[in-house]
């Protein structure tokens, strides 16, 4: 079941986005940035267990960015992401938003709702603030994708 997360699946969300930051699939998130996001995250429960999540922040007046997009590997290639991509989406549009993207090492995913490759520099600076506390920066390999609401 697919839900807005709540404070108590925070540690779950923690320990599921850092399992694939461990494998540098994705960017690992502390407790403090996941409890001041609370409210931007979707999860899937399922047993209750917190099986897959993403999140959706707003960046700027139009824009907004998918984050955080993971589901268990043993749950993986059953429409999961597919749930958590497609909530993030309807709540952009919800809120107004005019654009959405992501920076992801797995753009094919992406490409399958509408996202198409961007340069970096074609997203706003503001967006870049979180970017240099990371330990890749400037390095990045992440692929920017952006998709028109």
């Amino acid at each position: 079941m697919i839900r807005k997360a709540r404070i108590k699946d925070i540690k779950q969300i923690q320990d599921l986005i850092n399992s694939f930051a461990k494998q540098n699939l994705m960017l690992p998130r502390s407790l403090n940035e996941l409890y001041d996001n609370l409210r931007d995250f979707w999860v899937f429960e399922k047993n209750n267990k917190v099986i897959g999540c993403s999140a959706l922040h707003v960046c700027w007046q139009d824009l907004t960015e998918v984050k955080s997009l993971a589901v268990l590997k043993k749950y993986q290639r059953k429409n999961i992401g597919t749930q958590l991509i497609t909530a993030c989406i309807e709540e952009a549009k919800k809120l107004g938003a005019k654009k959405i993207f992501a920076l992801t090492y797995k753009p094919e995913f992406f490409k399958k709702f509408g996202f198409h490759k961007v340069k970096h520099s074609d997203l706003p600076h503001k967006i870049w603030a979180e970017c240099i506390n990371c330990p890749k920066f400037p390095n990045c390999q992440e692929v920017a994708l952006l998709k028109k609401l």
